[in-house]
């Protein structure tokens, strides 16, 4: 009996998965759901009564998170956008894939040092002044780095946002994450600052060790062999026709006007970053007298948000185009075509955005914690720690927001520490290192979702590869919390 060519060629496994859009989306409408089968809110006058319930969503409110979630998120969209254009007209010159591939050259087969020296850089952002938001750029600039190298774009991912993540996570003088909730603390309630640094430089730097190890194994046998990323066909496609470099670019040599293009490249990401560390907070003075920055932005370095960075971003684009001769219809027409790729990105960010705001909307996020808090009063210390940990964790999906999460949680889970004895310290750098942990990874955090779509990696396969080391960071991170928990 012959059987036919069409049966006996096995057939392809379709692989489902899922778009960022679908999945941010689908966890709004499940919230909104979920406010449906728990207890109504109950109020004092217009004062919510702690932990008492929720308001059910309505369909107008859940229908409208996103959009609601743009509006919250505007100051992150317009500055992703005029990145977006500043990348494009510096890839335009030449210079920065140029510069990149000089580089490589250079090393010479030692481009596994770039990912720890880098990522050690990023989580100095990170514990300093909670660098997350601000990295989306630097998705695209180590794109074309590591996959020049002969990496791919996961190690690209990676290198930015466990390199950031673990800094943030263990954050020693962050005050969107630590100054938050100690500011959050009622009157009454005093902390060690040096406690608090020493844990954080603990989880900092035990996270970093995981984290490194982890990319440069994956790394390296990416670059002994092509076949073993983890990159879906189709990624790895998107990825060689983006970030790909030809044979041309391969033999290039940087020009004069490169070399100026490229230091003031890296001059407007120095001076974006030195912007956005508070330095008056760390008793540093130098910048409040700066009367030039202060009449561009209107603020001086150490003041700076998204909107004075946009600004930074948008005048330097323009020098970078003046200096390369760039005319003026030339010089527009790249620059909406860079802000033009940016639009999926903004939109992920900003529906991202969209579920936090419905949480607020219904005080679901207020229900969950003050519940889970009553839930620990008389737990262990060594049982406490992990819980709170756990906890953290969970509300983090949901509120992925470092200063609107301590904001919420500190007021409730500070008290209870002092009140049954634990460490006041080490239950703050339990929410801090959990929320952190939760921003390697969750959906609603519209700076991963933004940069994986940059750097052409799909969500589910970034959650898939990064699964092992979040697991490995957070039995460490448990440790770490609970052994300051019996200490202190």
């Amino acid at each position: 009996m012959e059987v036919s060519e069409e049966r006996a060629r096995p057939k392809k496994k379709r692989v489902f998965a899922l778009s960022a859009f679908t999945i941010i989306l689908l966890l709004t409408f499940v919230l909104a759901i979920i406010t449906h089968f728990l207890p109504e809110a109950k109020f004092v006058g217009e004062k919510l009564v702690d932990g008492s319930g929720v308001i059910g969503a309505t369909l107008s409110q859940t229908l409208l998170a996103p959009i609601l979630g743009f509006a919250d998120a505007i100051d992150i969209c317009l500055f992703v956008l005029v990145l977006g254009g500043f990348l494009k007209v510096v890839t335009h010159t030449g210079a920065l894939e140029t510069g990149i591939e000089v580089l490589i050259r250079k090393l010479k087969g030692k481009e596994l040092v770039l990912i720890p020296i880098l990522m050690f850089l990023f989580s100095i952002g990170g514990t300093t002044y909670g660098m997350l938001e601000e990295t989306v750029g630097f998705y695209a600039i180590l794109s074309v780095a590591m996959v020049a190298a002969g990496m791919d774009t996961i190690v690209a991912s990676a290198t930015v946002l466990l390199g950031a993540g673990v800094g943030v996570l263990g954050s020693t003088i962050n005050p969107f994450a630590v100054g938050a909730a100690i500011d959050a603390l009622p009157e009454g309630i005093t902390v060690n600052q040096g406690a608090i640094i020493g844990i954080g430089v603990a989880l900092w730097i035990t996270s970093y060790i995981i984290a490194t190890i982890f990319v440069m194994l994956y790394a390296r046998k990416v670059i002994k062999k092509k076949g073993s990323t983890f990159l879906s066909l189709q990624e790895q496609k998107s990825m060689n026709e983006k970030y790909g470099i030809n044979e041309e670019r391969k033999a290039a040599k940087l020009t004069g006007g490169q070399k100026v293009t490229l230091i003031l490249f890296l001059l407007t990401f120095v001076v974006m970053i030195i912007g956005f560390i508070p330095w008056g907070d760390f008793g540093v003075t130098l910048f409040e007298k700066g009367k030039i920055m202060s009449a561009i932005t209107g603020y001086p370095l150490g003041e700076w948000y998204f909107q004075e960075s946009t600004l930074w971003f948008l005048i330097m684009t323009i020098i970078i185009g003046i200096v390369n001769k760039m005319s003026e219809g030339d010089f527009v027409d790249v620059f909406v075509d860079g802000a033009d790729d940016m639009v999926g990105v903004i939109l992920v960010i900003a529906i991202a955005r969209g579920a936090s705001v419905l949480m607020t909307q219904t005080h679901l996020d207020n229900y969950i914690i003050f519940n889970a808090a009553e839930a620990l009063k008389n737990m262990p210390k060594g049982v406490f720690a992990p819980l709170n940990y756990l906890l953290h964790t969970v509300l983090s999906v949901l509120v992925p927001s470092s200063s609107g999460l301590a904001s919420l949680s500190t007021p409730i889970m500070g008290p209870l520490a002092q009140n049954v004895g634990y460490s006041v310290e080490a239950t703050i750098m339990g929410m801090v290192a959990a929320n952190g942990l939760v921003n390697l990874f969750t959906p609603t955090c519209g700076a991963i979702m933004g940069g994986l779509r940059l750097a052409k990696v799909e969500y589910t396969t970034w959650l898939k590869w990064v699964a092992k080391i979040v697991v490995c960071i957070a039995l460490a991170n448990i440790l770490v919390l609970t052994l300051a928990m019996i200490m202190l």
